[in-house]
């Protein structure tokens, strides 16, 4: 056969699409969301405190905060999830039953602190030190300093690298059908896999892959409007009185007709 037409019949079959593509958006988009978006929160937290504690002074924090970032970033994504949710199946069986997604969740979580703390690590350590050394003046103490004026702007600083993350973790997500979902836990990808199984043809899983485009072109767009705003400023409009305020001056009074001589 022509390759080709053996190319457009294995993956464009549309009869195939248009029938996974109702589960593909009432089961597997949600599904994705879910795991991305808790994963995301969920390690954006543990990541800023392995920021911190990455930078910090106190060896006891320092180090146990870099070997975890070279354990995590060093290790496979699938050894991960299977490590933490075959692991610790037990227990999740004990604390809320045959779901996989909390450990699913953790596992994800757990990979996105890894680099999370190093995109937030870098932001931290790019804002300049006198920021610091302005707010210890001013009578803050270290951690109240790093809290309220260093971390919020380094945090800025790596907002597109951040969701770059986040679209990352999207992808990610597909990952956690290792640990064996219900049909209603599926996400976009074991709904591609199972409709490919049971028709023979690879069509449903171009369609999760146009699904994961979906959701992580718009994401990449977003990054570029984001960067480009925070290279450029935003633009400030002065009125003229202010301005004068801020030179000392007062506007002249305006009257009502024209001064004669």
């Amino acid at each position: 056969m022509d390759p080709l037409s053996t190319l457009w019949e294995t993956f464009f079959d549309w009869d195939s699409m248009r029938e996974a593509l109702p589960d593909m958006l009432t089961v597997g988009l949600p599904n994705t969301l879910i795991l991305a978006v808790s994963a995301a929160l969920l390690g954006s937290l543990l990541g800023i405190l392995l920021a911190i504690a990455g930078i910090s002074r106190t060896r006891w924090l320092r180090w146990p905060a870099r070997v975890y970032t070279d354990i995590f970033r060093g290790l496979p994504a699938a050894a991960t999830i299977l490590l933490i949710g075959v692991g610790l199946a037990p227990l999740g069986m004990d604390v809320w039953g045959p779901n996989p997604y909390p450990l699913g969740i953790l596992a994800l979580s757990l990979i996105a602190a890894a680099y999370i703390g190093e995109i937030f690590r870098a932001g931290i350590q790019s804002v300049e030190v006198a920021q610091l050394e302005g707010a210890r003046a001013l009578g803050f103490s270290w951690g109240e300093a790093m809290r309220l004026v260093i971390v919020p702007q380094g945090v800025r600083r790596v907002l597109p690298a951040w969701v770059n993350q986040l679209i990352a973790l999207i992808k990610d997500s597909s990952l956690v059908y290792f640990l064996g979902l219900l049909a209603s836990q599926r996400e976009l990808f074991r709904i591609g896999q199972d409709y490919a199984a049971n028709t023979g043809n690879q069509s449903a899983l171009l369609l999760a892959g146009l699904c994961y485009l979906a959701l992580t072109v718009p994401l990449t767009h977003a990054v570029n409007a984001i960067d480009r705003r925070l290279r450029q400023g935003r633009a400030v409009t002065v009125d003229p009185d202010d301005h004068l305020a801020l030179a000392g001056e007062t506007a002249p009074p305006t009257t009502g007709r024209k001064d004669q001589r």
